[in-house]
């Protein structure tokens, strides 16, 4: 039977290397395997894995692969944790994916829990292979490890295993999930977060506490673990969806989302791996040597870093080398690129660098030369859906004229000439947007948060301005660094705010954290913070003239936006009866992230023009679409319009039937179901209040950017360039595809 598609040209810049204790790893395995009863053992009536099964889809040689600098010893440990995982996913498929049997997997997966204590014994008896696996390996690994490593192990391996049931869900309602969502959730499922946590063992070297957290580490673990699952997915297509029905595979959720054939969803799916593997390379190159000079990492520790990110990028290109061997995938009729291949077999990996290098020369190119302030003209905006009413606040014409009052007395008006005045605080129409958002705020609440919303648009706009025209990227690090000295959280003094960001945070944050518990005021300086630091990252990107890689720009959009400071505000009052697990439960996140990504996206389409053209930026969705998929202004419109239709359905979704079930799963009283439904319905409005404020705002039709931005090199010297419609609804998805790349 031939393969479904041809193989795609993949981004190997790296020579795979294999490790010299391979052999001493695959009898070790055996045997282990042998042990923990996973090999020619009927698990319920069936057996899993025959001998010849573990031989087959040989582990050792990927963990050899990936790992290729371990002493025998630590490799046959690493062997035998990827054993466990993949007989893991055997496993729960026969037992639980097959049978769709929700509650069975949720009591199984419940179990499992109890063999990763942080800290103490293991006090269960396993009654199973996956059980008896895990209990072993937890007591060989954890102990040389620290608190911090051990505590986000835990969290990526109940992520991995936790995450099946996500899979098992859509397969009951025969839902093939939007790209955003697959890739939000491969992440957990697909265990890559938990391979880079492993590398830190293999390596010996754990990252710093102080960085663990930050922007550029998640960034390294989250392209890493993109790239793999991308990578998998499309060896693996042909076994998970046309054998086992699975739904949780990216070339099926492209193939459906852009509504294309295989073969082109499969290439699709590459650019995107590509992508990732591009931003990888440049978080490591360019944030996080900063991250060093910013945490006072010491020298020592800074190897360890390095040593971490070499581990990551050995397990790439032996990750990749393992499924082009491995009897599990689907691995036969590599590409045809019109590019001499070299050599194939053992030890040839390195040979095919080159070609590799010239087949995503151009994507990466793209990502550098944009000219700014192109004239895109006025692109017809998709057809929106929006089921959720509209609610005004009655007191929102007094919010207009308080707000007025306000800006002045905070400096906001005037301060930088050109930038905001009296008339284009009254164009933008803040609390226009906060009336539709907060449709029964007191006259008081509607003032804070239009405040709010006023406070963080003029920053959106003031750090462009102020420091990306002069680079000065230090000075708006150290204006960022100041605002936390704004937000106390225990009353501590506050220095003497010095311009009108300082002011105005200064102002807003006394008025609304007083009646905070001392967790909200943390968690809304949290949000506070990372809008802003969301600010400094668009100035550098501005500054090295790169389009943002797609799935980067996304997650820090949701930043750059202030959805965590607005959601924030809708958060407050709905926690007091609702346990923190509950909040940070993966439906909650999910109907959060869902509502976040269309608002984001919403602002990015109506910005287009104003962004694009007027002010030269290149943080906006339309523009990272176009030039992923190297195509016009109408077709990324035009795909960014069904991502958020995507988004939109996944919310309801989650509210219809992903809420019920958790409160289900919780246990939830009453009085606890209450606010989270309250919240949603908070979300609703916050989502139609957003969509009403675009539409009767003055801020982003070409007659008021020609107004507000007269001196623009943008600005057109006459007619805007014709725009062109193309067939849009139901069913036209077709026509709106990608055109065919031209061959590097």
């Amino acid at each position: 039977m031939p393969q479904p598609f041809q193989l795609p040209e993949f981004y190997t810049p790296y020579p795979a290397r294999l490790n010299p204790n391979l052999e001493s790893a695959r009898a070790h395995t055996k045997e282990w395997a042998r042990a923990m009863e996973m090999i020619d053992v009927a698990q319920q009536g069936k057996v899993i894995w025959t001998e010849a099964d573990l031989d087959a889809h040989d582990y050792a040689l990927l963990c050899s692969y990936t790992h290729p600098d371990c002493d025998a010893t630590e490799l046959a440990l690493i062997t035998d944790w990827y054993v466990w995982v993949f007989y893991f996913d055997d496993h729960f498929l026969e037992l639980f994916k097959r049978t769709r049997d929700i509650p069975g997997a949720r009591a199984y997966l419940d179990r499992l829990r109890l063999f990763m204590p942080v800290s103490g014994p293991i006090t269960e008896t396993p009654t199973n292979p996956v059980e008896a696996g895990l209990a072993d390996l937890w007591n060989r690994t954890t102990p040389a490890m620290s608190d911090d490593w051990r505590r986000r192990f835990v969290e990526s391996t109940k992520n991995l295993l936790d995450e099946s049931l996500w899979e098992l869900a859509n397969i009951n309602e025969d839902r093939v999930a939007n790209p955003l969502e697959y890739i939000e959730m491969r992440r957990k499922v697909g265990g890559a977060p938990w391979s880079a946590n492993l590398i830190e063992h293999a390596v010996g070297a754990e990252v710093p506490a102080a960085i663990s957290e930050t922007r550029p580490m998640h960034v390294l673990r989250d392209t890493f673990a993109d790239a793999v699952h991308l990578r998998n997915d499309l060896f693996s297509y042909e076994r998970e969806v046309l054998d086992e029905g699975e739904l949780s595979n990216s070339v099926l959720v492209f193939e459906k989302f852009l509504d294309i054939d295989t073969q082109a969803a499969a290439e699709a799916v590459n650019d995107l791996l590509t992508s990732r593997l591009h931003q990888f390379e440049h978080t490591a190159l360019t944030e996080v040597p900063p991250l060093f000079a910013d945490h006072g990492i010491g020298p020592g520790e800074q190897l360890g870093v390095v040593a971490y990110v070499k581990g990551l990028q050995d397990w790439q290109s032996g990750g990749h080398e393992w499924h082009m061997r491995s009897s599990r995938y689907m691995n036969g009729g590599g590409p045809s690129t019109g590019l001499p291949s070299g050599p194939q077999g053992l030890g040839t990996s390195a040979a095919r660098i080159v070609p590799s290098l010239l087949a995503t020369h151009r994507q990466r190119a793209r990502s550098f030369t944009h000219i700014p302030f192109e004239q895109v003209g006025e692109v017809p905006l998709p057809k929106l859906r929006m089921p959720f009413p509209v609610r005004v606040n009655p007191h929102r014409d007094a919010a207009r004229e308080n707000i007025v009052t306000w800006s002045r007395r905070m400096g906001i008006l005037d301060e930088i000439p050109g930038l905001w005045d009296e008339e284009k605080l009254r164009d933008y129409d803040l609390p226009l947007c906060s009336a539709g958002i907060h449709p029964g705020a007191t006259a008081d609440e509607l003032d804070l948060t239009s405040g709010w919303l006023t406070w963080g648009t003029y920053g959106d706009d003031y750090y462009p301005v102020v420091f990306g025209r002069t680079g000065d990227i230090a000075g708006a690090k150290a204006m960022t660094a100041r605002f936390s000295q704004f937000m106390p959280v225990d009353g501590e003094p506050t220095p003497e705010p010095v311009n009108a960001l300082e002011r105005g945070l200064h102002d807003l944050w006394q008025r609304t954290a007083s009646p905070m518990t001392r967790s909200a005021r943390e968690q809304f300086r949290r949000a506070v913070e990372v809008m802003a630091d969301s600010w400094v990252w668009e100035l550098r990107n501005q500054q090295q003239n790169r389009i943002p890689d797609p799935v980067d720009y996304i997650e820090m959009r949701r930043h750059t936006f202030g959805s965590e400071l607005t959601i924030s505000l809708s958060r407050i009052g709905h926690g007091k009866t609702v346990p923190d697990e509950v909040f940070h439960s993966r439906p909650v996140l999910a109907m959060e992230n869902a509502a976040m990504d269309y608002a984001c996206m919403l602002n990015d389409i109506y910005s287009y023009q104003k962004e694009i053209q007027f002010e030269g930026e290149i943080h906006n969705l339309v523009l990272v679409v176009r030039n992923f998929f190297d195509t016009d202004s109408d077709t990324a419109m035009a795909i960014v319009g069904d991502l958020m239709e995507g988004r939109m359905r996944e919310f309801e979704h989650v509210v219809a039937t992903g809420l019920p079930a958790m409160f289900e799963d919780f246990d939830l009283a009453p009085e606890a179901r209450k606010p989270l439904l309250d919240y949603a319905e908070d979300l609703r409005n916050w989502l139609s209040g957003i969509l009403a404020w675009h539409e009767g705002v003055r801020r982003y039709s070409e007659a008021d950017l020609v107004r507000h931005f007269p001196d623009s090199p943008g600005a057109p010297a006459g007619p805007s360039p014709r725009v062109l419609h193309r067939p849009s609804g139901l069913g036209t998805a077709a026509a709106r595809v990608v055109p065919p790349r031209v061959p590097a």
